[in-house]
């Protein structure tokens, strides 16, 4: 289990490998039916097939899958090959990082500043620290196949969530293809099962905390007005406090050590040191990409990095791959394909609906 604790470092960011396309007209099959667009507006936009992408999504996302590939190979070359199992510690290193580059950011005027109640800001951050936590203790107490059941139980809680309280609806279409993806990733992921009280209770908390932070993340945003650049700036210092509280322990009870007790060199420090700086970059994708993109449709293709991840291990590391594993990934990549579709359905309905209202009211 200790060098499957690479799969939770920055889970969030492992997961930020998302596509949300803005639709920019009535039927983007229909060239007849298109929106005339503002001149401004077009400038932001960018053609990709028969849809308008907005330059600023597909910047996040492009730089979000750069860095989560960077430090998914720094990270697990760091713990795998060199033994810092640390994985809670690193992570309170990463948003330690960020939070320093921000500031300096600031100072230069890089971005502007925008201040927030101080209450649910720590609530915001504590939270999000403590997510990571509980899912570096879930992974500890549970098997590597119940954790993987955890993380697939993100979906549907999220679902769940938005739907009681943000008012948020799916369609049926939407839900079917989320019960498909989630079929194909645990028939590709998900092995052996090894149930334990404490290891299911951590696990419940990991995945609440998981949802509501990733929920907050988005709405927080757009309630106080607040960018995704403003909004780490603000939370990142309260969430590396977070893990340097519960971090040294947790590592602690879960490797039998501490950083302190770790024999360090110059190899260790140099990939702890470009692990802290490739985080940045993940840390500001991964809430520009939530920022941009709902909370289901961010862990949606969040899947596609592990589909990704287990299929490079196959072709190119020669790990062995069983039909059960790819058989699990093409159709978790069929139930990709089938959400953004259907997804891309509902948004212009949706669209659709809202011209048609602000048409009525016109009248």
């Amino acid at each position: 289990a200790r060098s499957s604790q690479i799969s939770v470092i920055h889970d969030n960011a492992w997961d930020a490998f998302a596509l949300k396309l803005k639709v920019a007209r009535e039927d983007p099959w229909n060239p007849n039916d298109r929106d005339p667009l503002d001149p401004k507006e077009r400038k932001r936009l960018v053609q990709v097939g028969p849809f308008m992408v907005e330059l600023g999504t597909l910047g996040a996302l492009s730089l979000s899958v750069m860095s989560s590939v960077s430090i998914v190979v720094c990270n697990k070359y760091l713990i795998t090959n060199l033994g810092f199992t640390f994985a809670t510690t690193l992570t309170c290193g990463h948003l330690a990082a960020t939070a320093m580059f921000l500031h300096c950011a600031r100072y230069l005027k890089w971005f502007e500043y925008k201040s927030l109640e101080l209450k649910p800001l720590l609530i915001f951050s504590v939270l999000n620290g403590s997510s990571i936590g509980f899912l570096n203790l879930s992974l500890g107490f549970n098997s590597v196949g119940f954790y993987q059941m955890t993380k697939l139980g993100i979906i549907p809680f999220t679902v769940i969530l938005q739907s009681l309280f943000y008012n948020k609806r799916f369609s049926n279409p939407v839900k079917a293809t989320l019960g498909l993806l989630l079929l194909g990733v645990g028939v590709a992921t998900v092995t052996d099962l090894q149930l334990n009280f404490v290891g299911s209770v951590l696990s419940g908390f990991a995945v609440v905390t998981t949802c509501v932070s990733q929920i907050w993340t988005n709405t927080m945003q757009k309630k106080h007005n607040i960018g995704s650049t403003q909004l780490l700036y603000l939370s990142a210092p309260y969430q590396s406090l977070t893990l340097f509280v519960i971090g040294p322990p947790l590592d602690n009870m879960l490797t039998g050590m501490t950083i302190l007790d770790f024999e360090y060199n110059n190899t260790v420090i140099f990939f702890i040191i470009l692990s802290c700086l490739i985080a940045i970059l993940v840390n500001f994708s991964t809430f520009m990409v939530i920022g941009k993109c709902d909370a289901v449709t961010y862990q949606v293709l969040g899947h596609l990095k592990t589909c990704l991840v287990l299929g490079f291990g196959f072709l190119v590391l020669g790990n062995p791959a069983s039909w059960r594993n790819i058989s699990g990934i093409l159709i978790a990549l069929i139930g990709m394909v089938a959400y953004a579709h259907c997804e891309q359905k509902d948004a212009a309905k949706a669209k659709e609906q809202a011209d048609i209202e602000s048409n009525k009211g016109a009248e």
